[in-house]
């Protein structure tokens, strides 16, 4: 089964967030109940970008025994682990596993092959099990070895999804078949390029978008404002006049933050002022939405039928520029409790509606960000054409 267990880690290599790890255990578990054996496979970080000066992995910082406790304790029972991810250690331990028994294989991003979607790979790991479950929702807009390719070494009865990779292609599909107006989505986050794809599609669906961080002032300067040091892609300045007149011509309405919270310096000691978003000066930038924001934006949220969320409002990782994220947070629950269907999509409103302790009162909170911005986008996922 491909999983995908890329969790934060601590300085001390310890699991600082376990919600990728919980939300696969629901399929491990029904595996483990009718008897078989399972080969977990998962990557984690980066290892090939990120390498010695010599050209070697870093085994310590990427290794998967770094989780290994962690998901042995979530699980409640022993899981076994091998160091490598192909090889005869690997043969011979999932050879040898029981019934109920457990096997992690080494970072799948040890391999090279793993990211070119390497045949031989894919082929080398598909001998090792008898049956390909897809779990992995996170990595399924990726044609990887361990998450597309293996699966055609599998006859279609012996490949399936897992019970998450079902719940997040049910829960896109809900998000976007939804007819009930108005229909708000919430875009934050550093930069406009990222989420171009996004909000071309959220303009014939969405009703009100609402953007915010640090692509909030890329559209602010595209509307003539001033945004002193801010963060802007100025190269992205005309698309984004585009997609601000696009909007109106559809007459679907885009909020910009009235105010911001400014700071003089990137830090969480930052000094401080609240101003207007259009009207910053020179050394300070936009680090937060400002409370007129929040009171707008909370008032637009409150009246929405259907809500997707992806991207903060501010560094919310800083104390000092939480407030706007974690307000709408609560918007965002409270919309939902008076019977909004709302979607979290995307690693930092993951982050965020798990900071505000509001993860269980929204509708869902999905595990993939690029994964969930490719679907919502209406590109076909590998992981999940090689399924289908």
């Amino acid at each position: 089964m491909r999983v995908d267990f890329n969790v934060p880690l601590n300085e001390h290599l310890a699991v600082s967030d376990d919600t990728r790890i919980r939300a696969a255990i629901p399929s491990i578990n029904h595996i483990m109940n009718e008897g078989a054996a399972l080969i977990l496979m998962s990557h984690l970080g980066r290892p090939q970008k990120k390498k010695n000066d010599d050209g070697s992995i870093k085994v310590k910082e990427f290794t998967l025994k770094n989780i290994l406790s962690h998901l042995s304790t979530a699980l409640g029972k022993t899981v076994k682990f091998c160091p490598e991810l192909i090889g005869p250690t690997a043969t011979k331990m999932a050879a040898e596993l029981k019934p109920g028994e457990i096997l992690l294989l080494e970072n799948t991003r040890f391999e090279a092959g793993e990211s070119k979607g390497d045949e031989g790979l894919a082929k080398a790991l598909s001998e090792l099990a008898e049956v390909y479950v897809n779990d992995a929702f996170g990595t399924a807009h990726r044609s990887h070895a361990s998450t597309a390719v293996i699966a055609k070494f599998f006859e279609p009865k012996e490949r399936c999804f897992g019970f998450l990779m079902k719940q997040e292609l049910k829960n896109a599909a809900n998000l976007l078949s939804a007819n009930e107006k108005p229909f708000t989505a919430i875009v934050g986050g550093a930069k406009v390029s990222d989420k171009i794809g996004l909000i071309n599609t959220l303009i014939d669906k969405a009703n009100n978008i609402i953007i915010g961080g640090g692509m909030a002032y890329t559209l602010a300067a595209a509307k003539g404002g001033t945004i002193g040091n801010s963060l802007c892609e100025t190269d992205k300045i005309e698309l984004a006049k585009e997609l601000l007149a696009k909007a109106k011509e559809r007459g679907v309405n885009i909020y910009l933050p009235e105010d911001s919270l400014v700071a003089d310096e990137f830090s969480n000691s930052a000094n401080t002022k609240v101003c207007s978003t259009l009207a910053i000066e020179d050394g300070w930038m936009g680090l937060d939405i400002g409370p007129k924001a929040i009171e707008s934006f909370s008032e637009v949220l409150k009246n929405s039928k259907v809500i997707l969320w992806n991207g903060p409002m501010g560094v919310f990782e800083m104390e000092s520029f939480e407030k706007g994220t974690l307000s709408l947070a609560t918007a965002v629950a409270e919309a939902t409790k008076n019977g909004a269907y709302s979607l979290v999509g995307g690693g930092d409103s993951v982050a965020a509606i798990n900071k505000s302790g509001l993860a269980e009162e929204v509708s869902y909170v999905s595990t993939g960000g690029g994964a969930m911005l490719e679907l919502l986008e209406g590109k076909v996922l590998p992981g999940v054409a090689a399924i289908q």
